[in-house]
């Protein structure tokens, strides 16, 4: 084998092996939470060795703000209508997303978990305002959103508002109902967004009552 072959060979198998980390981590940090989690119940279920692990992350805070910057890596938003439909199907899939992504759920459960300090990461918040933002700004070009409407602001909005949802759900149901909590959330947000003639025109995924305005 060739020198570059073996490093090549080293590089994937470290990608790998982060990636395991990485995994196992998410798995436990759900289930447990930050302050119920250990480094050796991550590596049992890694099945990988503290070596392994220090060569990649420094600390337990290290490997869990990893995987709260990491937590969007499995989310796969289909592309529907571009604009404001985008954004409902996003908030619509990301509802449903969480009940079986693990790496998703632990991010978020591990991103509000603000009595660990070293855990106040506000750069995954940024990360999801920028993909509703990138929407919205669609949105606006289309003559989708009232003239007054922030961009920003109202990206932010989604974000608060999806987030405040979720946590209350997990409460309530363990997520079993925020598709339905998260419909609900637009038939209030959507006013105050866009004109009736184009909330008329726009489907809310997962809506109970089966309307879209």
């Amino acid at each position: 084998m060739t020198q570059h072959k073996r490093e090549r060979a080293k590089q994937e198998r470290a990608i790998r092996t982060r990636e395991q980390l990485l995994r196992a981590a998410a798995e436990v940090f759900d289930v447990s939470g930050y302050a119920g989690a250990s480094i050796n119940r991550i590596l049992d279920r890694a099945e990988l060795t503290a070596g392994a692990m220090y060569f990649h992350f420094k600390s337990k805070e290290d490997l869990a703000r990893a995987v709260i910057l990491e937590q969007a890596t499995d989310v796969h938003f289909p592309r529907t209508e571009p604009g404001l439909q985008q954004v409902l199907d996003m908030t619509g899939h990301l509802a449903t997303e969480i009940r079986t992504n693990t790496l998703l759920r632990a991010g978020i459960r591990l991103a509000v978990d603000t009595t660990e300090e070293g855990l106040r990461e506000f750069a995954i918040y940024d990360y999801w305002v920028d993909q509703f933002r990138s929407e919205l700004v669609e949105a606006h070009a289309r003559g989708e959103l009232h003239p007054f409407v922030d961009v920003t602001a109202a990206a932010r909005l989604v974000v608060a508002s999806f987030t405040g949802t979720q946590i209350m759900s997990q409460a309530a149901s363990n997520w079993a109902d925020l598709p339905a909590l998260i419909a609900d959330l637009w038939h209030c947000l959507l006013p105050a967004f866009a004109p009736t003639e184009v909330i008329g025109r726009l489907t809310i995924p997962n809506d109970r009552n089966g309307a879209t305005g």
